[in-house]
């Protein structure tokens, strides 16, 4: 075991006030607020940081707000030294007087390391009765008031290359493989974690998605059950986040890969803000599989987009224990092993950025 997955997220974004007033309606915990950032946390002690986009600690590397850079949670000091002689194989890696390490992927996105005492947390998740299977007698569902997100359990950039981006964080950083949604992306699974996915990267050139560049899509904080994905959705809607086209992809959703139930918030700090539970979670005796992209995004949607076709399409899954599927899909023309950027673009006013 070495990452335990996402230790911070930081966020440059170009209205602090209004961003912070986002995430405390969204249900993060506070920790501190000055005029230079807000810091929240979830249970496990993930973070979110807020700063100004030319205050994140690394280049602006994406027109617009969102997440600049990802710190990953690692289990030892003794790790973390493999993983950065690892990566310095290379390229160059900045250091914090910490010991936090920086560096840039063969995308060309910024990311970090850092020592985590990643906290446990416990749910206790009502029971679901069905008929012939009652698992709840004289007892009824528990009446929540609000969401208060538990881990912060994935981020997802678009990449140009999503294959190079897989391969450096499973060569250098320990990734394994989960699922490839075919032609769209591949989701990555950090070594000291159980849930599907830690990261997702998606081909920044697919439609409709596609921006066309490296560039920042969401991030995801899970939850207890669907009740408090929903409390979630509607307090976000009761305080005026949502708005005109304030959820993305069908609204309450469920994924088919991952199993997770979703719901998207579009976030005034960068793209959206996902509610999510019930996911699969799983270890290295999972086989990866290969999903139709439309097929595998959508299992069922309150507002079932045109783009993922009638229900019956597309029933293509196939495993693919050696990663083969992603070979199609390599770009061609450069040095997929080599950095667009290089450690002069991670210089900071301040030696510790988080």
């Amino acid at each position: 075991m070495a990452i335990l997955g996402i230790e911070s997220l930081v966020y440059g974004v170009d209205d602090i006030e209004t961003c912070t007033r986002f995430w405390k309606d969204f249900g993060l915990t506070p920790v501190s607020r000055s005029p230079r950032e807000s810091v929240f946390e979830v249970a496990t002690g993930s973070r979110l940081v807020v700063r100004g986009r030319g205050d994140c600690g690394v280049a602006d590397w994406f027109d617009g707000n969102g997440v600049k850079l990802v710190i990953w949670g690692v289990d030892t000091r003794e790790n973390l030294e493999e993983l950065v002689a690892n990566v310095r194989r290379d390229r160059e890696v900045r250091r914090d007087p910490d010991g936090t390490a920086y560096a840039v992927a063969n995308d060309g996105i910024p990311f970090g390391l850092r020592v985590w005492n990643k906290r446990s947390v416990v749910s206790a998740p009502d029971e679901v009765n069905a008929p012939g299977n009652i698992k709840r007698l004289n007892q009824h569902r528990k009446w929540r008031l609000r969401a208060l997100p538990k881990t912060l359990s994935h981020v997802v950039f678009y990449s140009k290359d999503y294959v190079a981006s897989y391969e450096f964080y499973r060569d250098r950083l320990g990734f394994r493989l989960s699922d490839h949604s075919e032609g769209l992306g591949a989701f990555g699974r950090a070594d000291g974690t159980h849930e599907h996915h830690s990261i997702f990267w998606l081909n920044a050139d697919a439609p409709p998605f596609g921006p066309g560049k490296a560039s920042f899509m969401h991030a995801a904080f899970g939850v207890e059950d669907i009740d408090e994905v929903m409390l979630g959705a509607n307090i976000m809607a009761q305080r005026g986040w949502l708005g005109e086209g304030g959820h993305k992809l069908g609204g309450l959703s469920r994924h088919r890969i991952s199993s997770a139930i979703y719901y998207y918030v579009h976030n005034p700090n960068g793209g959206e803000a996902e509610y999510t539970c019930d996911t699969d979670y799983i270890d290295d005796n999972w086989i990866p599989r290969v999903w139709n992209w439309k097929f595998g995004a959508v299992l069922w949607a309150h507002d079932r987009l045109e783009m993922f076709g009638p229900l019956e399409a597309g029933w293509e899954v196939r495993l693919d224990p050696e990663g083969r599927s992603l070979d199609p899909f390599r770009m061609t023309g450069r040095d997929a092993r080599k950095s667009d950027l290089h450690i002069e673009d991670l210089t900071l006013e301040s030696q510790n950025p988080v």
